[in-house]
């Protein structure tokens, strides 16, 4: 068996899996039952001065069958008093000492309030803790969490207030909600963060009742933007965490969040540079037993793949993550229909007919039966055939071969300016 283990910052877990800040790490009951179910730490909903949360708080879209492919909530963060709340997260970290308990904070941006909290919370003995730069609905209103979250400077000094008296590691939950994370990622690398966590939930608003035209959820006939996360979001998280993952200045280590759902969901965010990852959603849907698959999942494809430890996936495909500007022109692929396959639904004939590249022909056989071609010549392996069609293994794309060296856009560009200048000097 390989070891799952991880070390995050200083802050070690018995495997990556961890339950992120949400209604799933609300109690010391719940986070103890995750821990006996198998998870390998947790992060505590967010503590600060207790609210009042609103009824109804969640929302989810589902797709072709799947339910809660997206899911919403306007819930805010922990409505119990923080008395109580250190109280069960001591009990809980003496019952699983070798589990790690990390603990979301979201204040005012005063130094004072910040110092406050940390230095309550760190007296009970937690393994690190998370600042909520990301919440987008309700405590955003009131100048904290992705309020603050999109502001660089904000979260920059916010960080180095926590850092001043924090004496475990402090990692920085960031908010999607920003035209360019790595911004905000690198302003609380300058604030001395440990870590970084991302992503928090993204803006939405889940729909309409198309009978009463209230918003999808409503509060007494209002409503207002929640926080969406889910299997939905998954790719714009992991492009963040890639794009975090890929920059040099953003030298800390990275906690995954954003539609992790399975096994191959969590290697996916490793092999992009995260240590470990965190997951909400899933556990909402499932249950905590769900962790239990993950590990099993996890354990086998280590072995298989012949690997010791699980950290040594971390980051190993981040340097096959670039700019467009860097991608080989030359390359081709094409698509191969296998007519014995195949069952002529001619869902991929329509798509590249009606919206691609019309190099699909419908023919028939010598015994009148028809069947499906692609004119290799015309195709520009775009993919979306073999995206739609229903069948595993009816279309392949498949490399062609080509005596062209490699040439990227860059290198392009940087020839034609460089025949330019030559051109120039020339003429004069």
């Amino acid at each position: 068996m390989a070891d799952l283990s991880i070390n995050l910052a200083g802050i070690k877990s018995p495997n990556p899996f961890w339950l992120a800040s949400a209604p799933p790490t609300n109690s010391g009951y719940q986070v103890q039952r995750a821990f006996e179910a198998g998870w390998g730490g947790a992060v505590w909903k967010t503590l600060g001065d207790p609210i009042l949360n609103v009824s109804s708080r969640f929302a989810a879209v589902s797709f072709n069958g799947q339910r809660v492919a997206g899911f919403n909530n306007i819930e805010l963060i922990t409505d119990r008093p923080i008395e109580v709340n250190l109280k069960e997260i001591y009990e809980t970290k003496k019952r699983f000492p070798n589990h790690a308990i990390i603990v979301s904070l979201m204040v005012e941006p005063k130094q004072e309030k910040w110092h406050e909290i940390v230095k309550r919370v760190e007296d009970v003995g937690v393994d690190g803790l998370e600042l909520n730069f990301g919440c987008p609905h309700g405590m955003a209103e009131r100048g904290m969490g992705s309020a603050s979250g999109q502001v660089p400077e904000l979260v920059e000094r916010q960080t180095f207030w926590v850092k001043e008296v924090a004496t475990t590691p402090v990692i920085v939950k960031l908010t999607p909600n920003i035209t360019d994370i790595t911004a905000t990622a690198e302003a609380a690398v300058r604030g001395g963060a440990d870590a970084i966590s991302m992503i928090n939930t993204i803006n939405s608003l889940m729909g309409v009742d198309l009978d009463n035209w209230n918003t999808i959820p409503h509060v007494a006939g209002k409503g207002a933007h929640g926080g969406y996360c889910g299997p939905a979001v998954k790719p714009i998280a992991l492009n963040m965490v890639a794009e975090c993952a890929r920059n040099s200045r953003i030298n800390v280590p990275i906690s995954g969040i954003g539609g992790i759902s399975s096994w191959q969901d969590a290697v996916e965010f490793m092999l992009m540079g995260a240590t470990g990852v965190q997951v909400c959603t899933a556990a909402m849907h499932h249950g905590f037993r769900i962790v239990e698959d993950m590990i099993d999942g996890l354990n086998n494809y280590l072995d298989e793949k012949g690997i010791a430890s699980v950290s040594e996936l971390i980051g190993k495909s981040v340097p096959r993550y670039s700019d467009w500007g860097n991608l080989d022109l030359n390359y081709n692929i094409v698509a191969k229909i296998n007519t014995d396959v195949c069952i002529n639904c001619n869902k991929c004939h329509i798509a590249c007919e009606d919206t691609s590249h019309q190099c699909i022909d419908m023919l028939t056989d010598t015994n009148g039966n028809s069947y499906l071609k692609v004119r290799e010549e015309d195709c520009v392996g775009c993919n979306l055939c073999s995206i739609v069609c229903p069948v595993d293994g009816a279309i392949d794309m498949v490399e062609v071969s080509s005596d062209l060296q490699p040439m990227t856009w860059n290198e392009r560009q940087a020839a034609l300016n460089l025949v330019a200048q030559c051109k120039t000097d020339v003429a004069k």
